[in-house]
This record gives C-alpha cells, sequence and structure tokens, in this order.
C-alpha cells in the first residue's frame, strides 16, 4: 500500500491564497506553487524527492525545516525500515544551498541568518546519528549542502551523471555542512585540493574515496525502492546491482596533488604548483588559476579548517563551521561572491582582503575563536540515540 504525504516548503516570497485557490506573490502575479519537498510512504520506505528543479534543488531554509522534522519521525515509527532521498530533476541532485536567502538575510537579520546556519548543522548531526539506513540516491551533481544531507546517511549510491564539487571558496565562504571532516580524511591530501579549489569529480573517482557507497545505473532506482518498500535487505539490494566504475580522472594527478597540497601554507601550495613542469605542468597552471580566482580569506580559512578537522570528530567541526559561518556572515566576501556569481553574474567579485599576503594570521585566528554563550550547541551521539533519532 502506498501513502503519499505532500510537504510545501516556501522560500521567502511571500504567499496568499486567493479565492481560485490559486496562490499570489509578493508582487500580485498568480502562479501554482510546487512541491518543493514530496515524502512518498512506499511500504515500509518513506522515499524523499526534493523538487525545486527550477533552481537544481538548492535547499530553502524551509525545505531543510522538513527534513529536520521527517526524520525523527521515521525514526519512531515502527513500520519504517529505510529512508530514501532522492531528486526529481534530470539535471541535478541538489547544487546546495539558497545562498541568495541567506545573504538576503545575512543583512536583513543577522539573527535569523545564524539560526539559518545553526538549523543546517543541526541537520548534517541528525543525518549522521539517524538510527535507520539512509539511502542517498544521486544522478548529477550533488555540491554544498546537497552534500550535505546525503555524505552522512549509510549508503551513497551515484547514477551516469554523478558529479561531487564542494565550490564555496569561489563565492567567499568556505567548505562547511561537516566536510571539512572528511576531507581531512582523504588520502594523499585530495581533500584540501577539492576543498580549495571547489573541483568536481565524478563517480568513480568518489568510490574510490568512500564519498560513494555504491554505483548503480538511474535506470535501476525504481527497483531499488520497490524492494526497500517489501523490507529487503538494503545491502544485499545495492550490492546485487553495482556497478564498477572504473577508472577515474584523479588517478593521474594524484601524485602531484599529495606534494602540493602538503604545504603548510596557501601560499606554498602555490608555489609548488607553480614549479610544477612536464606532462602535469597544465593541469599544475590549471588548478593555480582556479586558486587565483577564489576569495583569499577563504583560502586561508578553508586551509586550516581542514587541517585542524583531522583532530577532531564530526560533531566538533560542526561547531566550528558554524563559528566560521557567523564571521563570515559578518564581513563581506560571502555577500560579494554570491553578488558576482548569482545575481549580477559579472564574475569579478572584489574580495577582501584581496590577496593572500593581507590576510594575516591574526585575521584567521578571529574566524576560528570560540563564541561563547553562543556557541552552536549539538547533543552528544549518546544523547541523540537516547532520543530515538
Amino acid at each position: 500500500m502506498m501513502r503519499c504525504v505532500m510537504v510545501r516548503a516556501w522560500g521567502h516570497k511571500a504567499v496568499q491564497g486567493n479565492a481560485t485557490g490559486a496562490w499570489m506573490t509578493a508582487d500580485g502575479s498568480s502562479e501554482q506553487p510546487a512541491d518543493e519537498v514530496v515524502i512518498e510512504v512506499r511500504g515500509s520506505c518513506p522515499v524523499i524527492t526534493l523538487n525545486r528543479p527550477r533552481a537544481l534543488n538548492a535547499l530553502t531554509t524551509a525545505m531543510r525545516a522538513q527534513l529536520s522534522e521527517a526524520y525523527p519521525r521515521f525514526a519512531r515509527e515502527a513500520q519504517t525500515y529505510c529512508v530514501v532521498i532522492q531528486s526529481s530533476s534530470e539535471k541535478a541532485f541538489s547544487v546546495g544551498g539558497d545562498v541568495r536567502e541567506m545573504t538576503t538575510w545575512g543583512r536583513e537579520d543577522r539573527k535569523r541568518a545564524r539560526r539559518a546556519f545553526a538549523d543546517e548543522y543541526a541537520l548534517n548531526w541528525l543525518h549522521e546519528c539517524f538510527s535507520k539506513p539512509t539511502i542517498s540516491l544521486i544522478d548529477g551533481p550533488v555540491m554544498g549542502s546537497g552534500v550535505g544531507i546525503t555524505l552522512f546517511g549509510t549508503h551513497r549510491v551515484a547514477g551516469e551523471r554523478y558529479r561531487f564539487a564542494m565550490p564555496e571558496t569561489a563565492i567567499g565562504l568556505f567548505p562547511d555542512v561537516g566536510t571539512a571532516w572528511t576531507l581531512s580524511r582523504l588520502p594523499g591530501n585530495v581533500g584540501m585540493y577539492l576543498g580549495l579549489t571547489g573541483r568536481s569529480i565524478g563517480a568513480a573517482d568518489a568510490y574510490a574515496l568512500g564519498l560513494l557507497t555504491h554505483c548503480i545505473p538511474a535506470a535501476r532506482y525504481e527497483e531499488i525502492k520497490t524492494a526497500f518498500a517489501d523490507t529487503w535487505p538494503v545491502d544485499t539490494i545495492l550490492d546485487e546491482r553495482h556497478v564498477d566504475p572504473g577508472p577515474g580522472e584523479l588517478p593521474f594527478t594524484v601524485p602531484i596533488i599529495s606534494r602540493c597540497f602538503s604545504a603548510p601554507t596557501v601560499e606554498e601550495i602555490i608555489a609548488r604548483l607553480r614549479a610544477v613542469g612536464g606532462i602535469h605542468g597544465d593541469w599544475a597552471q590549471g588548478v593555480v588559476a582556479d586558486l587565483e580566482k577564489r576569495a583569499p580569506l577563504s583560502l586561508k580559512v578553508t586551509h586550516r579548517h581542514i587541517r585542524d578537522a583531522r583532530a577532531l570528530d564530526l560533531r566538533q567541526t560542526l561547531i566550528v563551521d558554524y563559528r566560521l559561518a557567523c564571521r563570515f556572515l559578518d564581513g563581506s566576501d560571502f555577500y560579494e561572491g554570491v553578488r558576482a556569481a548569482l545575481v549580477d553574474k559579472d564574475g569579478s567579485p572584489k574580495w577582501r582582503p584581496a590577496a593572500l599576503e593581507d590576510v594575516t594570521p591574526a585575521i584567521v585566528e578571529d574566524y576560528f575563536a570560540p563564541m561563547g554563550a553562543e556557541e552552536l550547541t549539538l547533543l552528544t551521539r549518546q544523547e541523540m540515540q537516547a532520543a530515538r533519532v
């Protein structure tokens, strides 16, 4: 038996109903809103569908709130065996968070923006502590906040169009949602490379790195969900359909990545890349060109964050994420990066500071300073388990 629950998650646009049943936007135009999060219960398996295709499933705060409400409920429902999360879009799983929403709040209501970051990181921790199997069916790009709602689930399945990226340094932010913890543990300093450059990788590389658990053609996703609805064992269903993704793109450059991105400073990383010649020379100079476009402050904060996260657990990493997010809200680069990339789309952000040498150790240290009574509070894993999530 199938039970369908439509959950509507609104963005920041104000809406109201009219007598015809249509909806009026704040500017007076009439439109029928989409259900941006759809939850369909198939037997013993709730299926969560991100359904904001026009925005490539950029997650709004309201969408995250629906997820935060749903998962604890699923944990306590005896009939729920596992949970699937997927996308309705053929173009992307999720390209990240709705950063325009966040920068609007950052300018107009800083407390609200801070609360939104806190709620997002609490959702990431909820995913890590969730007590039942969670299967992400990812066929398309997954970035930023989209990574945060999939990476800490028990099973991460890639289709043919899968791409992974954490491109936050390009918009004056940093790889958040707990990903510094994961990036810090990838072999060969690949995590530092991905975090600083924001470059994407495909399914083969992500599978080899452990970011994925399975690679399965998207055409088989429906039969997978049908099997879960009948409570077939998750590992068996996925293992039987897994297809070896073959060689990836990274092995060719891993020796250079390992050597260059092990450097103790961002400046030294760039110096080592500039010195690369031979068959890797063009690739290394392309990476330098990418880094030179990123926000210098974001690069230095990200570099330290990933290095520090090697000694932290995920919960501690998320607490540091919140410190950093609040400091970026108080700065200028995040707003400027979103303006240049998504609002004016001129591709010419004016970073402050404008050069790496102007980002002093004291500036970076201020970003990581504890926040006292304003620190993010997350329950321990034991407390989350006792709360039956």
